[in-house]
């Protein structure tokens, strides 16, 4: 529900269990109590895509049994399986660019028991226009982090499980070049284009590429989109959503001949889905053109970057409760 601040400061003084996502000034006036949050100023609402600094974006887990949040660093954000409910979902936010989220990028892959636990969620952000930063909030401290995660841990009734779905526009496009990198970074120079070290800004626009396109690399059998956030000619440097890493093997997405109408297309399978939660990349939203448009049945955050178990992006994740 996109709500104001009035109407988020009842639910949360009524004991209401929330996920919460809103501009920094906004989350800063709430109570302490049963939520958790993230900012960002970009909403897909029922009724459209939306830039606000007046509303809040609010998901009530109205069938919690039993909740707890935790914050995490580093150094134990994979205690996040040990933590979880045996049968529940855990709602994970973490600030962009952050170390725990640059760790968790790379490490959740490898990660033996994340798969077994429900994980959904996604990478607070900022107003794109400004110089702000990211941040989580855990409700029950009523404290902010911009260098730490946090997680609304939910226990579900015996009868319901929680699953968790992806919409992705983007297929790997085989025939491309071979890009890897050297180093684990959010920002590059150089890679190396089939093995031959080149100036990875120049490469892409000597090779006219369209940046609205991901890399994309397979991480332990998932294929998984690193989004471009900026190329600077005159740094030679190419800036990242999310991390690239040493030792993996990248190409570029198979082209989309109409974004917004490829991105509306895919939802059409998803018609009978019944979110309790969703999140929509932030770049769907400026290439697929959804300021005004509502992408039904999936409304949230816009984020800069989406969580399914491990980090996602240039996807709409959502998480629904079935019956057992």
């Amino acid at each position: 529900m996109f709500i104001n601040l009035e109407q988020a400061k009842n639910l949360i003084r009524e004991g209401r269990i929330l996920h919460i996502a809103a501009e920094e000034s906004l989350l800063n006036q709430l109570p302490k109590g049963k939520w958790i949050g993230g900012t960002t100023p970009y909403f897909i609402t029922e009724q459209g895509g939306i830039t606000s600094k007046d509303k809040l974006f609010v998901n009530e887990i109205a069938s919690a049994v039993d909740f707890k949040t935790a914050v995490y660093d580093k150094s134990n954000i994979f205690d996040i399986t040990k933590d979880a409910y045996s049968n529940g979902i855990t709602f994970l936010v973490m600030p962009f660019a952050s170390d725990v989220a640059v760790f968790y990028a790379k490490e959740a892959p490898n990660v033996d028991d994340l798969f077994m636990y429900p994980i959904v969620g996604w990478i607070s952000g900022f107003d794109l226009s400004t110089d702000s930063s990211a941040k989580v909030y855990d409700g029950v401290t009523g404290i902010s982090y911009g260098d730490k995660a946090v997680a609304l841990h939910i226990c579900l009734p015996d009868d319901k499980t929680a699953s968790i779905g992806i919409v992705n526009i983007f297929s790997v496009n085989e025939d491309d070049a071979v890009i890897e990198f050297k180093e684990d970074a959010l920002s590059v120079t150089k890679c190396l284009v089939n093995g031959k070290e080149v100036v990875f800004s120049d490469y892409i626009s000597e090779n006219k590429i369209d940046t609205q396109l991901p890399l994309v690399a397979d991480y332990n059998s998932v294929l998984v989109n690193v989004s471009i956030k900026s190329v600077s000619k005159e740094n030679k440097t190419v800036d990242f959503y999310a991390p690239v890493f040493s030792g993996k093997e990248y190409r570029f997405a198979r082209s989309v001949n109409d974004y917004a109408a490829s991105f509306t297309e895919q939802l059409q399978g998803f018609t009978d889905a019944k979110p309790i939660f969703s999140c929509n990349c932030v770049l769907n939203y400026l290439y697929g053109k959804l300021d005004g448009k509502a992408t039904p049945p999936f409304a949230g955050p816009v984020t800069f970057g989406e969580i399914a178990y491990q980090l996602v992006n240039q996807t709409l994740v959502y998480a629904e409760l079935i019956d057992k």
